[in-house]
């Protein structure tokens, strides 16, 4: 088959020693490395301070009106965003007291009127818990209790035979919303809930969480090897249309492919082989390289065989999946790849007047600069020949992947131009971000007097704010040797390392 002819070439093509460490051996940060780290955590402080002041107990804080949203059930999302990062910065009094609230809350009922998701609850309180439950030395069991109490709820997800779970759930009735979900959605349960099942000695939860990963991984007709389309439907089974993407709704499908069998080290080598296969396939057809600058990025496809010249933050996740999955396979090749990817990323950070990357943007290669929507203006085109990249969408509401990527290209490689890019993310958000208390997102990143987004996001907390502290912190500390990260960067606590993952070669 396609993968194991690539997967043996790429093995004789890798000069890494089998079964190495992750991270790069003797790593050793300079001397202003703690300036940069304690700048972070006053970012957490100022931020967590006003979200107790104004927000406490609800979901987001609203920094500018100073108020607050419920837009994840009302439960404190930005609570159990914020566990494991305050116990990694040292803040166990703050710790105690989130965790005393958590035992407080209600799980088995929505605080709002709103549908519960099943993906976006699993990674931030399920996850969250759990990890924070590690995190304390299985200190408070109450936060294994409290995840337990959403996914009982949440389990009534799958109905009837079907493997792939619907997407939302009435936790009043325990009643799907009977529509169409994405692979990201029904792909992003493993880590999580193998991990519930260990804690509460009841296997259900980590059976259906693979079951749905193992239907996907093993459906047939996937428009690319081992990329299946976006979209799924429960009820049938079968994919719709054939768009494929490392973005938002296919992303962290393809993230935990990998993640899990580091989390586990389970002998089914399905999921690497599969992470593999996508890889395989996203090089051979997806990898562009930009005509201005020359920056490597992942093109999606859109099913009609059309390459589109798009790229996105959520995206941008993949320089650092590819970066760990590449020293999980031991080869070299795709940890470059990564390392490539993770730098075009960095580069629409450096390009806007802010410092601070778009939401959306797009880019030209040899083979043009087809994106399924408007030619570029004529002020785009302008930018993009300045910077190799042009803004689609300009927003930004707080998203962590680039700087995710930044920080396992630090952690593996050690050169530290990614230190010096997070420092330059740092300083740029203590200039652009303040509002009224704390900090929100912008509108425009290429506009240094940009209008405010009056919403805090809790991945603020979990994500942004977690991975640039470690970046600065003991390399030894949340090391990638000893700790497998969630999509929302929940650290959780790995086995030693197999030798490699993935099938071994014919001989």
């Amino acid at each position: 088959m396609s993968f194991r002819r690539w997967f043996l070439t790429a093995l004789a093509a890798s000069t890494a020693v089998r079964g190495e460490p992750v991270q790069k051996a003797g790593l050793q940060l300079p001397s202003n490395a703690s300036t940069h780290r304690d700048a972070v955590t006053q970012l957490f402080v100022t931020s967590y301070e006003a979200y107790q002041k104004y927000a406490w107990g609800h979901d987001d804080l609203m920094p500018e009106s100073l108020s607050y949203v419920d837009d994840r059930n009302g439960w404190g999302a930005s609570i159990a965003d914020a566990l494991t990062t305050m116990y990694i910065m040292g803040f166990t009094d703050w710790f105690e007291q989130a965790v005393n609230h958590t035992a407080t809350v209600d799980f088995s009922r929505s605080q709002t009127n709103d549908t519960v998701s099943l993906f976006e609850t699993t990674i931030r309180y399920v996850a969250g818990f759990i990890s924070a439950y590690e995190l304390s030395e299985e200190k408070y069991p109450v936060l294994v209790q409290k995840a337990q109490e959403i996914a009982d709820h949440m389990v009534y997800s799958w109905v009837g035979n079907n493997s792939i779970p619907y997407g939302y759930i009435n936790f009043t009735d325990n009643s799907p919303t009977v529509t169409t979900t994405n692979i990201a959605e029904a792909g992003t349960l493993t880590l999580e809930w193998n991990l519930l099942s260990k804690y509460t000695n009841n296997d259900t939860y980590r059976q259906l969480a693979e079951k749905s990963v193992l239907y996907m991984a093993n459906m047939p007709g996937d428009p690319l090897p081992g990329m299946p389309a976006q979209t799924i439907d429960p009820t049938t089974g079968e994919t719709e249309g054939g768009y494929v993407t490392w973005s938002g709704g296919s992303d962290s499908y393809f993230e935990y492919l990998i993640k899990y069998p580091r989390l586990t080290n389970t002998d089914d080598n399905i999921y690497a082989d599969t992470w593999l296969t996508a890889v395989d396939s996203s090089i051979r057809t997806l990898l562009r390289n930009s005509t201005v600058g020359n920056h490597l990025y992942l093109a999606d496809y859109d099913g009609n065989k059309m390459i589109s010249h798009v790229g996105s933050h959520l995206a941008c996740f993949y320089g650092g999946n590819w970066i760990l999955g590449g020293k999980m396979a031991n080869n070299d090749t795709i940890v470059n790849y990564g390392l490539q990817l993770t730098d075009a990323c960095w580069n629409t950070y450096a390009g806007t007047a802010t410092g601070i990357g778009p939401e959306t943007f797009a880019y030209i290669s040899s083979d043009g600069n087809y994106t399924g929507g408007a030619a570029p203006t004529a002020e785009q085109m302008q930018f993009y020949n300045e910077h190799g990249y042009y803004i689609t969408t300009a927003d930004y509401i707080l998203r962590p992947e680039v700087l995710e990527s930044n920080f396992y290209a630090w952690r593996v490689s050690g050169d530290t131009k990614y230190l010096d890019n997070a420092a330059s993310a740092i300083k740029s958000f203590q200039d652009y971000l303040p509002t009224t208390v704390a900090y929100t997102g912008i509108n425009d990143v290429n506009n240094v007097t940009s209008s405010k987004i009056d919403d805090m996001e809790s991945f603020w907390f979990a994500e942004v704010l977690k991975y640039l502290y470690l970046t600065f912190d003991d390399p030894n500390h949340i090391s990638l040797d000893d700790y497998v990260f969630n999509t929302e960067c929940h650290p959780f606590k790995a086995p030693p390392a197999k030798s490699v993952y993935g099938s071994a070669p014919a001989s």
